[in-house]
C-alpha cells in the first residue's frame, strides 16, 4: 500500500498503528546464519510501499518493532499509561523483542517484509466497467443510468474508516453531479455494513482527545450532510447485516431494500454514544417514539421483516433472488425521466431540509459531549479488552 512507505522513517512511527489497538505480539527469530546487509535492509523499506493488501495489525506492530529493534537496540523507554492504547500496544511489541540483536532483528525485518511482498497475487488493472473514478475503500461504477456506490471493506465487515467516511463524500458528491438516474448504496461481501470502524477512536492526534473528538465531529456533519442534499433518488440495498450509522442514515434514503437475512441494530448506549444521521428525529417520525427508543435507546436489533414492517425498509426479498429482484426494479427506474425524477424528490424532501440540517447539527454536538465523557471512554475501552481476548 502506498501509505506504508511513508512509516519507514523513524519519526513517521507515532502513524503507524494508530488504527490498531492489540495485545503485545509474540515475535520469533528467524535470523539467518550471514544476516542482512544494511543495503538488504534499506530494500525492504522500500518494497514495504509496494504492498497493495493491509497486512493487518499485527504484522504492523510486528514490522514496527523490528524496526525499532533494528535501528535502536532493545526498547530503553518508559511504558505508557493504560489508556495509552496504541503507544502502549507498540511499546509491548518492541519490548517482545528482549535482548535480540539489531542484526537479528534485521534479518527478521528483511525475512518478514520480502514474504509480504511475495505473497500478493500480480498487479491486475481491474478497474470496474464504467467507473470513472477509483476508490482505496469504495467500488463506484456507472452503468445503465445507475451509479452504484459499494463499501469495499469486506474482510472487516464494511466498517466506516475515517478514510472511507471521505471517500463516501466524495463520491455522493461526484454522484450527485454524474449523469445517472439513481444512485445505489450496497456493501461488498456478507454485511452491508458493521458501522464505525472503533479504531478511530484510538487514532489520537497531538492536541489530544478534544482535537479528536472536534475532527470527528465536523467530518460526521459532512457526511450526514452529503445524504440530505443529495439531489437524486438515493437507494440502498441492504444486502446483509447492517449497525450504528449504517442504519440511522436509512432515513435519509429514499428506497430501502433489503435481503431477508438482513438485521439492523444501533448499539449506541452500549458504546456511551448517541443517535447521529438525522434518526433521533425521522425513526420515531416513521416508526412511533416507542419502537425508535427500543433502537437507540435500548439496542434492539431488527430482523428485515421487522424492519419493513416499522417502515425503516421498504421492501424485503428472498435471500435467493435478493439481487436479480432488485436490480430489475433498479433498471426499470434508471429509464424513468431524470429531471422529473430530481425535481419531485426535491419537492418530497425540500419541506424538511432546513429541519434535517438543525437536527444534524444538535446529533454532532451531543455526540462530541459523549466522545469527550469518562462514560464513553470506560465503554470504548472494555469493547477493545474484550475483543482483544477472543
Amino acid at each position: 500500500m502506498a501509505a506504508l512507505i511513508k512509516l519507514i522513517s523513524p519519526w513517521r512511527f507515532d502513524r503507524f498503528v494508530r488504527a490498531a489497538f492489540i495485545p503485545c505480539v509474540q515475535l520469533h527469530s528467524t535470523a539467518s546464519v550471514m544476516g542482512a546487509s544494511v543495503e538488504d535492509f534499506n530494500t525492504a523499506k522500500e518494497k514495504l510501499g509496494t504492498l497493495k493488501k493491509d497486512p493487518g495489525n499485527e504484522v504492523k506492530l510486528k514490522i514496527y518493532a523490528l524496526f525499532k529493534q533494528a535501528t535502536q537496540g532493545p526498547c530503553n523507554t518508559p511504558k505508557p499509561g493504560m489508556l495509552d492504547f496504541v503507544n502502549k500496544a507498540k511499546w509491548d511489541a518492541w519490548k517482545s523483542l528482549g535482548s535480540v540483536s539489531q542484526e537479528e532483528a534485521r534479518q527478521q525485518y528483511v525475512d518478514l517484509i520480502t514474504s509480504l511482498v511475495g505473497a500478493e497475487p500480480p498487479a491486475v488493472a481491474a478497474q470496474p466497467t464504467g467507473s470513472t473514478k477509483a476508490f482505496q475503500t469504495l467500488l463506484v461504477t456507472t452503468e445503465n443510468n445507475i451509479t452504484t456506490i459499494r463499501l469495499n471493506r469486506p474482510d472487516k465487515k464494511n466498517a466506516i474508516t475515517v478514510e472511507m467516511y471521505n471517500e463516501l463524500i466524495e463520491a455522493l458528491d461526484l454522484a450527485g453531479k454524474d449523469d445517472s438516474v439513481i444512485t445505489v448504496m450496497t456493501g461488498s461481501g456478507d454485511y452491508y455494513c458493521s458501522g464505525n470502524d472503533l479504531n478511530n477512536f484510538t487514532k489520537i492526534p497531538e492536541g489530544g482527545v478534544e482535537e479528536m473528538a472536534k475532527k470527528a465531529g465536523e467530518l460526521l456533519r459532512r457526511y450526514v450532510k452529503a445524504y440530505i442534499d443529495f439531489p437524486k433518488p438515493l437507494i440502498a440495498v441492504i444486502n446483509g447485516p447492517a449497525v450504528g450509522v449504517s442504519v440511522t442514515l436509512l432515513g435519509l434514503f429514499d428506497v430501502v431494500y433489503a435481503t431477508e437475512r438482513a438485521t439492523f441494530h444501533t448499539p449506541f448506549s452500549q458504546l456511551g454514544q448517541s443517535p447521529e444521521g438525522c434518526s433521533s428525529y425521522l425513526f420515531p417520525k416513521v416508526m412511533g417514539a416507542a419502537k425508535a427508543s427500543e433502537m437507540l435507546l435500548f439496542n434492539k436489533k431488527l430482523t428485515a421483516t421487522q424492519a419493513c414492517e416499522l417502515g425503516l425498509v421498504t421492501e424485503v426479498f428472498p435471500e435467493s433472488s435478493f439481487q436479480s429482484e432488485v436490480w430489475t426494479r433498479l433498471k426499470a427506474y434508471a429509464k424513468l425521466p431524470k429531471n422529473s425524477l430530481a425535481l419531485s424528490k426535491q419537492l418530497i424532501r425540500g419541506v424538511e431540509k432546513e429541519k434535517l440540517h438543525a437536527v444534524n447539527d444538535a446529533e454532532v454536538e451531543r455526540l462530541v459531549e459523549r466522545w469527550l465523557s469518562d462514560e464513553c471512554m470506560q465503554a470504548i475501552m472494555t469493547f477493545f479488552q474484550a475483543k482483544s481476548k477472543l
